[in-house]
This record gives C-alpha cells, sequence and structure tokens, in this order.
C-alpha cells in the first residue's frame, strides 16, 4: 500500500510541471528554437532565457544546499556519480541534439507541442518513449553501449576525486563546497551579464519571465524530493513492502521518464509504476494544453509529406536512445543537472547544442543547394562555417 506522503509527493510534482507547461508554452520556451534562433538569425533571446533558467537553478540548488539540507549524493539520474563517462556524456548529448532538430523540439517542446494538439509531437513521444524503454528496462543498452562505455568512463575515487563537481575535481574534494559556491556565482553573473547585453532578450519580457519561472520549477522539483518532505518520503518508502518505483531525490527530465511511462502503460493498474516523471511528462502536457485553451491557440497538426514523418521518425529514436545514453536532455541535464555544477552535464549541455547547431546547418545547405549538397559536403562545409575545418576544405559556399 502507498504511503500518503509518497502521493503528496506525486501531486506536487504534477502541480508544479502544469505550471512550467502553461508558462512555456506561454512564453514560447523552446530550447531547440533557441540553437534555432542563434544559427539562423543571429538573435539570442531564447537562448539567454534558456541560461536564465540554467541560472536560477543553480542559486536555487545553492540556496537548498544551505538552508534545507539538500544532498545530492544520490539523484535519479545520479549526477555526482564519480564515474565519469565522458563518452557517454558526448555521444548521449550529439545524438539528442540530432534527434530534437528532426523532431521539432526536445522532450520538453515534444509536451508542449502535445498539449497544444500537435500530433507529430505525440508520434515522436510515443517512439522516443519506446526507445527509452528499451535503453532502461531491456539489453538493449547493455549489448551496444555498456562494454564501450564501461570502458573509456574514467573512476574518480581512484584519482582521490569523490564526485564529478566542479568543486570536487579542482580539489579533491577538500574544499568542494567553497569552490562550488565560486563557481556557481562565476556562471550566474557571467549568464546575467551577458543575457542583459542582449538586446533581443531585454526587449521580450517573455524571455526573462520564461527562464525564471522554469529556474525556478526546477528548484521546486528538487525542493519537494530532497527538502524535508522528500528527506521523510525516502525514508518512509524504503520500509515498505512494495516500494513505488524511482523514489529517490530529483526534479525534472522528460526522456527517460517517458521509457517509465511505456513501462506503466504495459501494466496501468499498477500505481507503484507511477513516478515522479510520469506525472511530470502529464503535468507538462496539461498546463500546456490549459494555455492553449487560453490562447486559442490550440491547432491539431499533422505530418505534411514523408520526409516530414521519416525526419520526425528518426528523430524520435534518436532523442530516446541519446536522452537516456546522456542521462538526461536539454532539460534534465542542461538545466536540473546544471544546477548541480556537475561536469557531465555541461559536456551534454555542449554536445547537444552542437548535435543541434550542426543539424541545422547541414539542413539550411541541403536546402539551399538541393541536389549539389551531398550530405558530406554540406557536413564540411558546415564544419568550416562553425571553425572547425580549414576554409580549404568548404565544398559549398555560404548562402
Amino acid at each position: 500500500m502507498e504511503s500518503d506522503i509518497h502521493n503528496q509527493i506525486l501531486l506536487y510534482g504534477f502541480l508544479i510541471a502544469v505550471v512550467m507547461g502553461a508558462v512555456a508554452n506561454k512564453t514560447n520556451f523552446c530550447t531547440m528554437g533557441a540553437v534555432s534562433d542563434w544559427i539562423n538569425m543571429g538573435k539570442k533571446g531564447r537562448l539567454y532565457a534558456w541560461f536564465t533558467a540554467i541560472a536560477v537553478a543553480i542559486i536555487g540548488v545553492q540556496a537548498l544546499q544551505y538552508s534545507a539540507g539538500l544532498s545530492l549524493s544520490n539523484t535519479l539520474p545520479p549526477y555526482h556519480t564519480a564515474l565519469f563517462a565522458w563518452s557517454r556524456y558526448i555521444l548521449g548529448g550529439f545524438l539528442f541534439g540530432i534527434g530534437m532538430t528532426l523532431a521539432g523540439g526536445c522532450g520538453n517542446k515534444t509536451l508542449l507541442n502535445i498539449g497544444g494538439g500537435n500530433l507529430k509531437s505525440l508520434f515522436v513521444l510515443v517512439v522516443a518513449a519506446i526507445f527509452a524503454y528499451l535503453m532502461t528496462k531491456t539489453d538493449f543498452y547493455g549489448v551496444l553501449f555498456h562494454p564501450w562505455v564501461n570502458g573509456t568512463a574514467i573512476d574518480l575515487q581512484q584519482l582521490g576525486i569523490p564526485t564529478q563537481t566542479f568543486g570536487d575535481i579542482l580539489t579533491g574534494g577538500s574544499a568542494a563546497g567553497t569552490v562550488n559556491l565560486i563557481a556557481a556565482a562565476v556562471l550566474v553573473i557571467g549568464i546575467l551579464f551577458f543575457a542583459l547585453r542582449d538586446k533581443n532578450y531585454r526587449t521580450k519580457l517573455e524571455n526573462p519571465i520564461a527562464g525564471i519561472v522554469i529556474g525556478l520549477c526546477i528548484v521546486a522539483g528538487w525542493y519537494v524530493t530532497g527538502g524535508e518532505m522528500g528527506r521523510e518520503w525516502i525514508a518512509e518508502v524504503e520500509w515498505l513492502d512494495n516500494k513505488p518505483l524511482s523514489v529517490t531525490t530529483q526534479s525534472y527530465t522528460f526522456i527517460n521518464p517517458m521509457g517509465e511511462t511505456a513501462y506503466y502503460l504495459m501494466d496501468p493498474t499498477n500505481l507503484l509504476r507511477v513516478t515522479f516523471g510520469v506525472l511530470a511528462l502529464a503535468g507538462v502536457i496539461v498546463g500546456s494544453f490549459l494555455m492553449s485553451l487560453i490562447t486559442r491557440r490550440f491547432k491539431f497538426v499533422w505530418f505534411k509529406d514523408r520526409n516530414d514523418f521519416i525526419n520526425h521518425s528518426i528523430g524520435a529514436v534518436l532523442m530516446g536512445i541519446g536522452g537516456v545514453l546522456g542521462m538526461g536532455c536539454t532539460i534534465g541535464q542542461g538545466i536540473t543537472g546544471m544546477s548541480t555544477l556537475a561536469l557531465g552535464s555541461l559536456l551534454v549541455l555542449v554536445s547537444i547544442i552542437f548535435g543541434s547547431a550542426l543539424t541545422m546547418k547541414i539542413q539550411y545547405y541541403k536546402m539551399m543547394y538541393d541536389e549539389e549538397a551531398t550530405f558530406m559536403a554540406s557536413l564540411l562545409s558546415s564544419l568550416c562555417d562553425m571553425k572547425l575545418l580549414p576554409e580549404s576544405i568548404r565544398k559549398l559556399e555560404t548562402p
């Protein structure tokens, strides 16, 4: 029998997610859109909205650690693990970045689109959920990824480093708290400095509002599951004969919960399979749906043609695989993970942005040059644009 506090935690997680979904819908918060604005139009307003959410989440987590006793030693996913699986972070983030671009949005945006009537995103959710399930509940990950991920991972504890936080890596754990506090201050000040200098960010109020509210939602998730109530929740559920799944300190992430949702739907009468993440997914969809009705923007959308269907299919597969491999998405690692000051989260964030930006550039060349723009020619030219290859290798001129 589930405890009352377990149901309370799940309810709070759902309600916070409703707020997140409603605000993200209203302000058009979209991490893939942020990368697109930057790469295609040179506008950074939505990019800085994303980074504002990171800054707010970092401040909130630091405050919770000092005032509410928040511990990040055992989280879902394990952000502070001492096993630094750098290859997993980089490849997972890169695949997810490609996938979200092909699928028209990250995990969070997929849920927002579903709430707005986008049936393409519902299809993406189903496919991504299937592959997230395969990655987490079957031997799919073990066969394809575990051998080389494990083989390339660095055990930081063998180097005398307790965790992969900036503070532990720089000090070996001797002054991690102080260094993490300094790192948090530097990151927050840097983000706000560049954000406030950007006209597109300053002149569109929805950008700072989105960043602040979504950042606070991430902090609220940490507080609910890792504050005083969260610690009571974990301690009480630990003694139950039938334990519900995923009872540990956590905040919002959306790809692994897609797999959890698929797992729950296989046995919908088993409420022990309803996790914080499952209700987070539902909450974002509900919040977006309500805002779509209020603003009268609810509209059914379907695939334009076969290529649109193929792109979304491939993107959904890569999102499901990459999101689990990288242990998070643009929200789960890009904001929630970054709020913990974990180096792995930074690697995933950079890899997601790189994968998305590269895909957008390749798509642009193929659109402008049509048949002349082979994949390799578009790839090489895109890498030249990104200053990662010398101009002498360029195959296509910048339109």
